[in-house]
């Protein structure tokens, strides 16, 4: 019997049934993905894949405390099965006390689609999109562009069971569409990228428009110097630099003195004022369009996160409302040892500024400064002040009189998300974006345009 045969929920139940542990949870993740790729206006290759992971957290009572083991495995067959849960129970017994060990999660009503088969994406998923993206190809060669690109669309159905009872299970879409347009020269570069759960709200004609406008602009080219510059950041730059301000958002972390989020003497910065625009940050399971998980899917601890609290609820949480820092993120440890409210994390983020303004209208209204496309490379330089440095790509624009007069060269910049937003003096209208540095890692995220009136650009970069 092959490791596809069996069903999922069938997995879960018979690997709960080999356990001798004290407590056992079980996860089994059904992966399966649909892509196609193009360059130079011509689709280069397409695929479909299929796998299953299986997860097996075991934990273990000992006289000082309980023990967890973690062991996860891909294509598991049937005769795999009891092997997987030995080894996790061994890596328990041979571990010491888990400092995050809490109760495994119990009350949580099943999922009545539990037993029910995976949900599978397949290149149907492109029905609409990709004749579309053929027109899009014959107006860019008439055109005198050249479209390079991927489209790639994920499902995954996880199933969670535990010795405690619960049964859960939740289905994950995730698309992306990422495209690039070229002069036939290689000298202009333009990129747009989208999130989607199912490719029929991503439309390529109007991406290759928009494309089309930038590689105008980069017709007439501006070398500037470092320095600060008022800067219009779209969503996507946004976006990626507060998906990294959450992930370092921890509370036990900032409890400890170690992160932006600390307070000076002790304690956390909850409740202080991180910005004057009305701005507000959260995440919700249920946001639409944007839907992620509505309990803990942990497979593994560490940080805030822990595998005891596999199966936990999930509920809308605001980490900023109207600029005030409400929450860091916790598990139930770590909510405990900080005194802080359980904040796990969620799968989605949203930045709501109250305005409706377009990136269009914000451009129109700048007497100078500059337009970026997108943030790449980014990396930490120094925790505690959340500082990050990183490049501009594929177009940075110089605004004058509310009209785009051209492209300049690209800039490394050194700045905190904390610090532009506390600096911001205008935000945009919210929409759905694709994080481009962060997209293998988490795409599902809204954001608006924000006006930052000194971005540090403090080196000029040759990249493009």
């Amino acid at each position: 019997m092959s490791a596809r045969s069996s069903k999922p929920h069938e997995v879960v139940e018979r690997a709960l049934e080999l356990s001798r542990a004290d407590g056992c949870v079980v996860i089994a993740d059904e992966q399966s993905t649909a892509n196609l790729r193009w360059a130079g206006n011509a689709l280069t290759t397409n695929g479909v894949t299929r796998g299953r992971t299986l997860t097996v957290v075991a934990t273990v009572d000992g006289k000082e405390g309980t023990a967890s083991g973690v062991v996860s495995r891909s294509a598991v067959t049937p005769d795999e099965l009891e092997p997987l849960v030995r080894a996790a129970e061994a890596a328990a017994r041979g571990a010491g006390p888990a400092e995050d060990a809490q109760p495994l999660v119990t009350g949580v009503a099943p999922s009545p689609e539990f037993t029910e088969a995976p949900v599978e994406t397949s290149s149907t998923v492109f029905a609409d999109f990709a004749p579309a993206l053929g027109e899009a190809f014959a107006r860019a060669r008439a055109g005198g562009r050249e479209l390079y690109g991927f489209a790639n669309h994920e499902m995954v159905s996880s199933y969670v069971g535990t010795s405690t009872g619960l049964r859960l299970r939740h289905d994950q879409p995730n698309g992306t569409l990422e495209l690039n347009a070229k002069s036939p020269d290689r000298t202009r570069s333009a990129w747009a990228g989208r999130s989607t759960r199912d490719f029929k709200d991503v439309d390529p004609a109007a991406l290759d428009a928009e494309l089309a406008v930038r590689l105008g602009w980069a017709e007439r080219r501006v070398e500037l110097p470092a320095g600060r510059y008022e800067t219009l950041l779209p969503p996507t730059a946004v976006a990626d630099l507060l998906i990294y301000q959450m992930w370092s958002a921890s509370g036990r972390d900032a409890v400890e003195g170690r992160t932006v989020f600390s307070k000076p003497g002790g304690g956390t910065r909850v409740g202080e004022k991180l910005t004057d625009l009305p701005l507000t940050l959260r995440s919700d399971p249920n946001e639409p369009g944007l839907e992620s998980a509505p309990f803990v899917i942990a497979h593994s601890s560490g940080g805030d996160q822990s595998v005891f609290d596999n199966g936990l609820p999930l509920a809308a949480t605001e980490w900023m409302r109207e600029g005030e820092l409400r929450h860091l993120t916790t598990s139930r440890h770590s909510a405990g040892l900080t005194g802080l409210p359980v904040a796990p994390g969620i799968d989605n983020i949203v930045l709501d500024g109250g305005e409706d303004r377009s990136l269009e209208e914000m451009v129109a209204n700048t007497e100078r400064g500059l337009l970026l496309t997108c943030l790449w490379y980014i990396r930490e330089v120094d925790p505690a002040s959340l500082l990050l440095t990183g490049l501009t790509r594929d177009g940075v624009y110089l605004v004058e009189n509310g009209e785009v007069t051209g492209e300049v060269n690209n800039f490394r910049f050194n700045e905190s998300p904390v610090g532009v937003l506390g600096r911001a003096t205008e935000a945009g209208r919210t929409e759905k974006t694709l994080p481009r540095e962060w997209s293998d890692w988490f795409t599902r995220a809204a954001m608006p345009a924000l006006r930052v009136p000194d971005f540090n650009m403090s080196s000029v970069s040759q990249g493009v």
